[in-house]
């Protein structure tokens, strides 16, 4: 009975979605630059040249995901796109810098109804997170459903965006707005 667990454990690591920590067989994988980029290239919608998922990292639903040229994505970062084959998408540009612990989220719970647990009250529909070429984000940064990061932006570490950021600005806090145009 184990066996048939392992196996089967196996097989749902090597064929789901996703990579992360929780997938053992292919995050292995990302250990090793070559045997990384594969897997990455096989289970991404676009990996760029040059482009790293590096051993940490989760990301959920990447045939939703598009990682640009010169992307890298470090330890402990989350990027979350929508699970439906339609559903919407985290498109990261090329020479976008993605610091760790970096969270990217698509879609988010409903909490209308008072008398129904948040928990069974399901998602809101998903809003597409694009972040636009030549963009830094801070580590630590939460970036919410919908964003728009502008070319060249910087969002300040540990920020949390809520609404688009323009082309060539700083945001920064909790939510993230503007200090300065660059």
């Amino acid at each position: 009975m184990v066996i048939f667990e392992l196996f089967s454990r196996i097989k749902f690591w090597n064929n789901a979605d996703r990579l992360g920590p929780d997938c053992l067989t292919t995050q292995f994988k990302l250990y090793f630059k070559k045997a990384g980029k594969k897997l990455c290239v096989k289970k991404f919608k676009h990996f760029g040249e040059g482009a790293e998922f590096r051993p940490g990292a989760y990301a959920i639903a990447c045939s939703n995901i598009s990682l640009g040229a010169n992307v890298v994505i470090r330890p402990t970062s989350m990027l979350f796109a929508d699970t439906r084959k339609d559903g919407a998408q985290i498109v990261i540009e090329d020479d976008v810098l993605i610091g760790s612990g970096v969270h990217i989220y698509v879609n988010n719970h409903r909490f209308d109804d008072l008398n129904i647990p948040i928990i069974k009250q399901g998602h809101y529909v998903g809003k597409n997170v694009i972040i636009r070429t030549g963009a830094w984000i801070g580590a630590n940064a939460i970036i919410l459903p919908g964003v728009t990061i502008g070319q060249n932006a910087v969002v300040g570490a540990g920020s949390i965006v809520t609404k688009d950021v323009p082309d060539a600005c700083v945001f920064v806090g909790n939510p993230a707005k503007l200090i300065k145009e660059i």
